[in-house]
């Protein structure tokens, strides 16, 4: 249901984001990436960028493993991302709606507090 524009759009519409050139997709906040598209990788082929799947940081392993476990439909990890608080997004799985949360609180976490507060405090006063 969503794709590849739906991020690009979702994230262009943040505070202060950047969308570095690439492949794919590829959006960082103070230099710090919050979502891309999946650089696939198997053994003895190149790597393939995959714009039909999202790369989103979730914070911890806590997190990490909740999406996991809890909806094994939308997200997936690889060995690759063992450690990394990452996890991969089947975008033609998940709602725009949805999208829009997976992105904004990647966004969020990795943002300088400051920035964060200012977009939350603007965000609570729209109605």
């Amino acid at each position: 249901m969503a794709d590849a524009d739906d991020v690009r759009r979702l994230a262009l519409a943040l505070p202060e984001v950047a969308e570095i050139d690439s492949e794919g997709f590829d959006f960082r906040v103070a230099n710090k990436g919050f979502v891309w598209s999946y650089p696939e990788r198997r053994p003895g082929r190149p790597r393939v960028i995959r714009t039909d799947v999202a790369v989103l940081y979730v914070g911890d392993e806590a997190e990490k493993q909740a999406l996991l476990l809890g909806e094994p439909d939308l997200f997936f990890t690889t060995p690759g991302y063992d450690g990394f608080p990452l996890v991969m997004l089947r975008l033609p799985r998940v709602d725009v709606a949805r999208l829009t949360e997976l992105v904004t609180d990647a966004w969020r976490m990795r943002a300088p507090d400051d920035l964060a507060r200012q977009y939350d405090d603007a965000d609570s006063r729209l109605p």
